[in-house]
């Protein structure tokens, strides 16, 4: 037996359409479809304003050497007449700042006159009262040999009345004393008296007067204050009595 060769029918394949590679474009949408034209507007405006500047550069020609030269003296011209004008309010105001500086200073010496013949005129009227207890005490000291005792004592108290009298008119006053708690702001203390029987700290004697002018102290009071009495005196007391 022999091997007859089988014949392979094949069956044909259909035919597929060609399709391209490319896919299909989409539908396009309106707002699309104006898109375009649009960005060609857009791209055409700045070509227009591009041309503009040199379009009016081209319009207008450049200035001549000449006018150039007028353009630069009329500005220095112009930069001399500020100057002109500076200076000028420069020297006015200087001119304004000499004489209120004269004023100050004239107004100063005359302020300073006026106060020293304010403390001149106080002076005279002071010492013009001053005179008048000197003109006393000086009749005093003519008459003392013919004066009794009484008689001098009255007149040296009415030198001391006036005298009082005077430093009262003029503001001062004495610095109480005796009897008076002791004030560093007022009194002096010289000598510390020991007393146990007033309290510490009291002005027993006055030493000097002191015054005060106004609230402020003149000079102030020199004073005997009492201290409190040592602890040893007083357990040797008990033992010497």
């Amino acid at each position: 037996m022999t091997d007859e060769p089988r014949e392979t029918t094949e069956r044909p394949q259909p035919e597929q359409p060609f399709r391209s590679q490319d896919p299909e474009p989409a539908a396009e949408t309106p707002q699309q479809k104006e898109q375009p034209e649009a960005t060609a507007d857009a791209a055409a405006a700045p070509a227009e304003s591009a041309e503009t500047p040199a379009a009016a550069a081209e319009e207008q020609p450049a200035p001549t050497l000449e006018e150039r030269i007028a353009q630069l003296e009329a500005q220095l011209a112009d930069l001399a007449a500020q100057l002109a004008q500076a200076r000028q309010e420069a020297r006015e105001n200087w001119d304004k700042f000499v004489r209120e500086r004269a004023d100050l200073e004239n107004f100063r010496k005359r302020r300073e006159r006026e106060i020293a013949d304010r403390v001149l005129q106080q002076k005279k009227a002071l010492l013009n009262k001053l005179l008048e207890v000197m003109d006393n005490l000086d009749r005093a000291l003519v008459y003392q040999d013919s004066l009794d005792r009484q008689g001098l004592q009255q007149t040296l108290r009415l030198v001391a009345w006036q005298m009082n009298e005077l430093i009262r008119s003029e503001g001062l006053t004495p610095v109480p004393t005796v009897g008076e708690q002791f004030n560093p702001y007022i009194h002096e203390a010289v000598e510390a008296v020991e007393d146990s029987e007033k309290p510490e700290g009291l002005v027993v004697e006055e030493v000097r007067k002191g015054y005060k002018l106004s609230d402020e102290t003149l000079r102030p009071a020199r004073v005997k204050v009492t201290v409190a009495v040592s602890k040893k005196e007083q357990r040797e007391q008990p033992g010497e009595a």
